[in-house]
């Protein structure tokens, strides 16, 4: 693979590297022992494999259309969908949002969750089988339900065709947060969460409140906790895969956002910038 001159602003830092490293690793000998292990002939490095992944995350470009001083793209998409499979992604979301707590000052595991849906719109390569309309928002494609933590940091999502509603997938949600996170007592969540999400959160020790706008104030007014997880999908914006949903697979889907808060979480712990579409 030929030395690229400068690094891309996407491109993992020696100190983020030092995060990821050692899932990444653990994964390839654990892939070795089995006999799957994808790299060979020959071996690629993982670390400019994952700057490639975080650079169609950040860029939005087509993974064919990767710059050609990465691995070729089918390699590199290989990597990401067995990562995706194996659940790396996830793993590597976990270990970093229990750092960035620490850092902060919090306990390693949360307490409460703060739930939210978005509608975006899909590519025309999303199969229409797994697309929906959003009869609210008047949106085609698909839905992301994610739930976070009280710092924006995410704990579960989940892709759907937009025609789910908040209800559905607020259920699933706290069904995985629950399983993964048995300390949270917790959840808010705005007015889309109804009764059958909240005697699901109840069964599983979770208290959900539904947080109201007040009906007396006009314009836009900042909802306590609510303002958490509308930030997260800010974040999740600066990454141009996100923009709107360009993979063929919910999980997929899934993994970009996983993908693009290992981004912003790695960048976060060394202290080094996000650059974004307002800096050029």
């Amino acid at each position: 693979m030929r030395q690229r001159p400068w690094p891309y602003p996407s491109d993992l830092s020696d100190a983020r590297w030092e995060l990821l490293e050692p899932i990444l690793s653990a994964w390839r000998a654990e892939r070795r022992g089995k006999g799957l292990d994808i790299g060979r002939p020959p071996e690629r490095d993982l670390r400019r494999i994952m700057d490639a992944a975080l650079y169609v995350d950040r860029t939005g470009i087509p993974w064919r259309y990767l710059p050609h001083d990465f691995a070729p793209w089918e390699t590199v998409y290989g990597y990401f969908a067995a990562w995706q499979k194996d659940g790396v992604f996830e793993q590597l979301n976990g270990l970093l949002r229990r750092l960035v707590r620490e850092a902060e000052g919090r306990d390693a595991e949360p307490t409460a969750c703060v739930l939210d849906a978005q509608s975006v719109k899909t590519s025309a390569n999303v199969p229409a089988p797994g697309q929906g309309i959003d009869a609210g928002k008047k949106i085609a494609g698909r839905k992301r339900h994610i739930g976070v933590d009280t710092l924006g940091l995410l704990l579960a999502v989940l892709v759907t065709a937009a025609s789910v509603s908040d209800n559905v997938g607020g259920i699933h949600l706290l069904s995985n947060i629950a399983a993964a996170h048995p300390r949270i007592t917790k959840a808010c969540a705005d007015t889309g969460y109804r009764n059958k999400a909240i005697d699901h959160g109840a069964r599983l020790g979770i208290g959900v409140e539904v947080l109201h706008r007040d009906p007396t104030r006009k314009g836009f007014k900042v909802i306590p906790r609510r303002w958490v997880v509308e930030r997260t999908f800010g974040w999740l914006m600066h990454h141009r895969r996100l923009a709107r949903d360009y993979e063929a697979h919910p999980h997929r889907s899934e993994a970009m956002i996983h993908l693009a808060m290992i981004d912003l979480m790695s960048r976060r712990l060394t202290r080094e910038s996000t650059p974004n579409r307002r800096d050029s």
